[in-house]
């Protein structure tokens, strides 16, 4: 598989929380943290009442979509070898890609994740 780049929504394995088995789940890219690994942003179909979750619907994405209506959660962060990606999605719009960093961004400077619009 080619290597993804930021703003593409991939699928890669979760592991429960007894860490005996994985769930395939989608993810999205935010940028290559180098050595074969990638910083990724959770993405959930369940919409938490977490203030900084960013809806991705059809007209999110430039190429591909999700099946249902989904949420980044630019507060859920993590760093994946690209050697667990199972599939690509799709690409995001600029547009929704940009919500997305400025989230993380907000949440990196302030030091907590409220209060952003």
């Amino acid at each position: 598989m080619v290597t993804p780049s930021a703003g593409a929504v991939v699928v890669v394995p979760f592991p429960f929380s007894n860490l005996t088995l994985a769930k395939p789940r989608p993810a999205v890219v935010l940028a290559d943290a180098g050595r074969g690994d990638l910083i990724l942003c959770q993405v959930t179909s369940n919409p938490y009442a977490d203030p900084r979750a960013v809806e991705l619907t059809e007209i999110s994405f430039a190429q591909g979509s999700l099946r249902i209506t989904s949420y980044a959660r630019p507060g859920k962060l993590f760093t994946a070898s690209r050697e667990l990606i199972l599939s690509q999605a799709g690409v995001l719009t600029a547009v929704a890609f940009q919500v997305i960093i400025e989230s993380v961004i907000h949440i990196l400077r302030t030091g907590h994740s409220d209060d952003l619009h």
